[in-house]
Parts: C-alpha cells; structure tokens; sequence
C-alpha cells in the first residue's frame, strides 16, 4: 500500500530542515561575551564572522561553527560556564568602563577576575554616585534588566541642598522634559534632613545618562549626594563595605532571573558564596 503521508521536515521532497542551535546573540550573551544589544551592534559592525562568514542577526549557531570577534576565536561551549550575579558598593570616585582616558580608577579594578567570561555591568553610575551596582557574567540577564520594556525598578537616596517646595515635588512625580525627552518619578518620599539639606528616596523604572540628577536640575533643585541603594529585587547590603564586592545569595539571584521571565541557572557545581577583597585591602600573614 501506497504511504500518502506527508514527507518529514528535511527529507527529500519535504520542507528544509530547521537549522539547529540556537540565536548568535543569544548563545554569546549568555556565555557572557558581552550583552545582547552590543553583540547585535558588532553584528551590524560586521565584527563578527561564523565559519568565515560575516554573521547576520539571528543566525543560529552550535558547538561545531567557528565563531569569530575581531578575527579572535570565542568558543561556543563558554556558554556552560557558570553564571555568577555579583554585588558592589561602588564609591563615588570611580568610572563603570573598563578603561578611562583620564586615567580615573574603575570598578572593574576592584572585581574578581575571571577566565573564559566578563563582568557586564547592568546599569552604569556616574562618577559621582554611589551604591549599588550589579553585574553579571550572563548577558541575557543584563539585557533583560536593562532594557526598558521590563521597568526594572531603580530606588536611590538623594541629598537635595535647599528647599523643595510641594509645587517641585508634584512636577517631578508629574513629568518633566529633559533634552533626550519627558521623565517622572514613579514615587518620591522624604527622608527627612537637617540645615539646609534634605534626603528623599526616588524610584523610578528606566535608567538613561544622569538621569536622577538632570530631573533635579530641571526644577531648580541642586543634587549634593546620589547613592543608589536598591536594583530591582536587589538592595544594597548594610554590611557592605564601599570599594567591595560579593556574589548575590542564590535564592536573590533566582528571583532575579524569575523577574525578567528567566529560568534560574542550574549549575552543578555552585560557587560558594563570598566577599571579594580588593587587592590593596588583603593583608598578609606573617610566618612564625
């Protein structure tokens, strides 16, 4: 008897066979090569090739392809490395890029050092803010908490020098037009504050360029400390030290993932807990 069903996908005659493995973007960013969106920029920049090709976005790509940046091979199977959620208190003082042309000190001066992967940093601070900063090696997740469709809650302690009349506080929470467009914040609570300074906690849920600081300004209000003191379901640990660092508990950093409709990682093998000292901090022992 004749077989009248319809051929398989990729038989011949059928319909082509779906390509395996997964998108380029996404398999880099979780091996923690660099965020989503900047791989999609070197993508566009032709900067990356896959098996002496220019890559495109959205191709899928698996452990066999050869994949390279700037002529540079990144091994696909990085992809199973650990992903790790770090905290740290950064200090004002210090500059969120890798290197600084005015030779300033940066965070990652004082971060654990990695093989195989990078610290992403998810949400930059300005030079002369504090607080919380998180990274990640994951850059699904760092894409996934930076982008603007999640709301992402940012909550920071603001030191305002002089007085802020109800009027300014009511346009704030209102809206006002800063020069890359309209911005409000979601709640504003006072702090309480003594002489001529006042402390209000600020939430908002996007996180452009000194965007605390510029809504400030536009209602007359001078800024005299930022400290950014939660990220998320993340707050800044009282314990922490300024120019200090520790991996996030596993149960926050789960609910982290969860937040943004990520699957927690499963390792095997979990890192321990722990603090990271900077190296000008460790003090040797002596032998006796």
């Amino acid at each position: 008897m004749p077989d009248h069903r319809p051929p398989r996908p990729g038989a011949a005659g059928g319909s082509p066979a779906a390509v395996p493995g997964e998108k380029l973007q996404k398999v880099l960013a979780r091996a923690g090569i660099a965020s989503r969106r900047t791989i999609e920029q070197w993508i566009g920049e032709s900067r990356i090739t896959v098996d002496g090709q220019l890559a495109t976005l959205g191709q899928r790509v698996g452990p066999d392809n050869r994949i390279l940046l700037d002529g540079r091979p990144i091994r696909v199977l990085d992809v199973v490395q650990k992903r790790r959620v770090l905290i740290y208190h950064k200090p004002a003082g210090e500059v969120c890029t890798r290197s600084d042309p005015q030779g300033r000190a940066t965070v990652f001066d004082k971060l654990p050092v990695l093989r195989g992967s990078r610290w992403i940093t998810i949400g930059r601070l300005d030079f002369s803010t504090s607080g919380l900063l998180l990274l990640t090696t994951d850059g699904e997740l760092a894409n996934r908490l930076m982008h603007p469709s999640g709301e992402i809650e940012r909550e920071y302690a603001v030191r305002i020098l002089g007085k802020v009349s109800e009027a300014m506080l009511a346009q704030l929470r209102q809206g006002v037009l800063l020069d890359d467009g309209p911005a409000h914040f979601d709640a504003i609570v006072d702090a309480g504050g003594e002489g001529a300074n006042r402390w209000y906690h600020v939430i908002l849920k996007e996180g452009r360029n000194r965007e605390v600081r510029r809504m400030w300004e536009a209602v007359g209000a001078k800024v005299s400390r930022l400290i950014r003191v939660r990220y998320g379901n993340v707050t800044l640990p009282r314990h922490l030290r300024p120019g200090r660092a520790e991996d996030l508990e596993p149960e926050m950093a789960a609910e982290l993932y969860r937040s943004v409709g990520l699957e927690p990682p499963e390792d095997k093998k979990k890192i321990p807990l722990r603090r990271h000292v900077p190296p000008h901090h460790r003090t040797s022992r002596k032998r006796t």
